[in-house]
């Protein structure tokens, strides 16, 4: 009967423990929101740029791939916001444009966490090209002058795109 009775008590205390957890799990999910652009998207399933850099170990100029991950705002378009740039790593960043030109992101967005949904491929930017996201960017004319060669880097077209709200 002793056994029982404690077995019992120790169930009881786990339940209520899981519970409480289940409960702060919730408030914190909660307390993380977002502002919402393009396609509706959530959250879920969404990997880390490292783990998107490590996915492109495997692929080739021009393969597809279709993501959901998580980076901040290194860059953005400061005419309309119809661009960003993303770190993915110390050395690596990549160029967001947005489907069908559908949908733009604030043009104070730099810094910002955002949650992109879309499809990723390597592509060879040219020189104008840079040079003119250089531009609408802000970059000096000096700077821009300095771009004299193209750039292979990971490209994504979003159809979603989540930027988590400052709180304050």
């Amino acid at each position: 009967m002793k056994n029982i009775l404690q077995c019992s008590l120790i169930f009881l205390l786990l339940l209520t423990n899981c519970q409480q957890q289940i409960k702060e799990n919730k408030k914190s999910a909660q307390e993380t929101s977002y502002d919402s652009f393009g396609e509706k998207i959530t959250s879920n399933k969404a990997i880390t740029s490292k783990e998107l850099v490590s996915k492109f170990n495997s692929i080739q100029l021009g393969d597809t791939l279709n993501v959901k991950f998580i980076s901040k705002v290194k860059e953005v378009c400061r005419v309309k916001g119809c661009w960003m740039k993303l770190d993915l790593s110390e050395e690596l960043e990549s160029m967001v444009r947005f489907k069908d030109y559908g949908f733009f992101v604030p043009t104070n967005s730099k810094g910002s966490e955002v949650i992109i949904n879309g499809k990723a491929f390597l592509k060879e930017t040219g020189v104008k090209e840079l040079q003119h996201y250089a531009k609408d960017a802000g970059k000096s004319e000096d700077e821009i002058a300095k771009i004299t060669t193209p750039k292979i880097a990971i490209s994504i077209e979003a159809s979603g795109v989540l930027m988590k709200k400052n709180k304050g």
